[in-house]
């Protein structure tokens, strides 16, 4: 495998970028994923040691322990126990994740990301009314009856809720559009979460994804449309508030 040495262009290119003292994990996973995108390192190369990314960079090896995880489980890395932190693979292929992570330290970008949601599942829930097969609807029916028997379960409650909308975008039958809306959903999931905590939230959602499904049931496409509208502009609210919440321990 390529590894990094004292001469290779991303060692100087360190040297002249550091990152401002006392930055937080996420800035320098953000540095990081701008090195590694931009072309110096080939797929599969070896990353500087924690103690030499450290120095160049200015910061703890801490934040920078915490910089190289969070980027694993983005799979833009992978960490070898005993050998090192590899590059997973080519420039191209990082950029959809680096836009996430980009998109996902940008915190006060919410309101954006959660505007672009409404639209893409307005869309695939218009999409789906005109195209689910009756098996189709039995199944988002499975779903809605897991959220009422969960309203006192946040965790299951919330693996319904996801599984609901998954299904309506798998039977939009669009691959990008799903793929856009679970880009969408991981990245404010953790405000999504935190919005339906409650019984009271579990039970509003409830309610508005009925109301989505009736209108599915009866092909009704501007009325399924509406209807997520409606499920959108509280989720929406209810996400927002969340994320203006003050974090009581990081996750």
């Amino acid at each position: 495998m390529p590894a990094f040495s004292e001469n290779d262009p991303l060692n100087i290119r360190l040297e002249l970028e550091s990152v401002p003292p006392g930055s937080p994990a996420s800035v320098v996973a953000r540095q990081l994923v701008q090195l590694l995108t931009a072309g110096d390192l080939a797929p599969g190369s070896r990353l500087p040691a924690e103690r030499i990314l450290a120095e160049r960079l200015g910061v703890g090896r801490s934040a920078v322990r915490e910089a190289l995880a969070a980027l694993e489980i983005l799979g833009i890395v992978q960490v070898r126990p005993g050998s090192g932190t590899y590059l997973r693979g080519g420039t191209s292929e990082l950029l959809p994740t680096t836009l996430s992570w980009g998109l996902m330290l940008a915190s006060d970008r919410t309101h954006e990301l959660l505007e672009v949601r409404s639209s893409l599942e307005r869309t695939a829930a218009a999409l789906a009314a005109a195209r689910a097969t009756d098996s189709e609807l039995d199944r988002l029916k499975q779903y809605l009856e897991r959220q009422a028997a969960s309203l006192g379960d946040p965790k299951a409650f919330i693996d319904a809720d996801v599984r609901f909308h998954v299904h309506i975008a798998r039977i939009a039958s669009n691959e990008v559009l799903a793929d856009l809306l679970q880009s969408l959903r991981s990245l404010l999931r953790v405000w999504a979460d935190r919005g339906v905590r409650t019984r009271a939230g579990s039970e509003a959602a409830y309610e508005e994804h009925r109301r989505v499904y009736e209108a599915m049931r009866r092909r009704d496409i501007s009325g399924t449309e509406a209807a997520m509208h409606e499920h959108m502009e509280t989720a929406s609210t209810r996400i927002l508030s969340a994320s203006e919440e003050p974090a009581v321990a990081s996750r």
